[in-house]
């Protein structure tokens, strides 16, 4: 009996083993990039100012993981119209803090 169990043990730790080497050669997948798509309204001080370049200018910011999408101009009400703009963000890289703060900055 006693050499019955002694044979199970050193198979089950030899089967732990090859489990463990063959675990060890597998290449390991990368972790998935996450995105995020965000859809931004961008709204102007007064009903004087220029959408177009308003659209110029933040589709002139270039971060690394920032692609810019389809943007249109929604009317707000009085005449006064915003700028709806979307993006496809990768989250490790483009922090939506400092994209606003990049569109703010564009007013001064």
């Amino acid at each position: 009996k006693q050499w019955y169990q002694r044979r199970v043990r050193g198979m089950k730790r030899e089967a732990a083993e090859k489990n463990a080497a063959e675990a060890a050669k597998k290449p390991k997948k990368p972790a998935p990039v996450l995105k995020s798509n965000v859809v931004l309204d961008v709204k102007p001080w007064d009903d004087e100012t220029d959408l177009g370049e308003m659209e110029k200018g933040v589709r002139g910011i270039i971060i690394e993981g920032l692609v810019w999408g389809d943007s249109k101009l929604v009317e707000i009400g009085f005449g006064i119209k915003k700028l709806r703009i979307s993006t496809c963000i990768v989250d490790e890289l483009v922090g939506l803090y400092d994209l606003e703060d990049n569109i703010q900055e564009l007013d001064d």
